[in-house]
């Protein structure tokens, strides 16, 4: 049968694939799925171009979280190597369905930090997601082989004022996590709350919508 329009990729970047559907999620008040997740933080991480930042792909946090093997975990995580990295992000989702893509109904961040030793993590609904996080951070804290490494459930994160915008939050934060690294204030000894207090606000997260459409329609423009 042939491909229906909703399935007629409209872009391809690094190693994200978006398709037509996609823009109707983002020209609507609806959740966002893995692909555009996938997409913005592989925009970021041309955008922070760092040797020292990773930002980690929806399906891979996904199985990292969710991987029952210790030993196939160490063999699947190792071409990332995670432990030369200084700041690493992950985009959580709750869904606990290992056969169901892209399943789920909450996004949240999780973000260690190397210097501080910290994974902290970012709900935008009052911690829905705090027992994933802390299992990935279980899983994370195995395979580094540190576990003094700490765990902070971000209570003052800023939190979502509808039930569909929890991926931009997660988007809007691991901007401002990677606008912090690149100015060097990850030297101070300081993480970067206060930075993601004064910026992540409901307007600025409603805005990346239109935003990242915009991008797109640019991006679009450049092939």
């Amino acid at each position: 049968m042939p491909k229906s329009s909703a399935d007629e990729i409209i872009l391809s970047y690094n190693d994200a694939v978006l398709r037509q559907s996609d823009l109707g999620i983002l020209n609507n008040p609806y959740y966002l799925n893995d692909r555009i997740i996938e997409f913005y933080l592989s925009y970021l991480s041309t955008t922070y171009p760092s040797e020292h930042i990773l930002l980690v792909p929806p399906s891979i946090a996904f199985w990292t979280m969710n991987c029952p093997d210790t030993d196939s975990l160490k063999d699947f995580l190792q071409p990332l190597n995670l432990p030369s990295k200084k700041l690493i992000i992950f985009p959580i989702n709750d869904n606990d369905d290992m056969e169901l893509a892209e399943g789920g109904s909450h996004w949240s961040l999780l973000a260690y930090e190397k210097t501080a030793n910290v994974f902290v993590h970012h709900d935008s609904f009052r911690g829905a997601n705090s027992n994933h996080a802390e299992r990935l951070y279980e899983k994370l804290v195995l395979y580094l082989g540190d576990d003094e490494a700490s765990y902070i459930e971000y209570g003052c994160s800023p939190q979502q004022v509808n039930g569909y915008d929890c991926g931009l939050y997660v988007l809007v934060i691991a901007k401002e996590i990677c606008c912090w690294f690149d100015s060097g204030a990850h030297g101070n000894g300081d993480l970067w709350f206060a930075r993601v207090k004064e910026n992540v606000t409901p307007s600025t997260v409603s805005s990346l919508r239109v935003g990242i459409l915009g991008l797109i329609e640019n991006l679009r423009g450049l092939k």
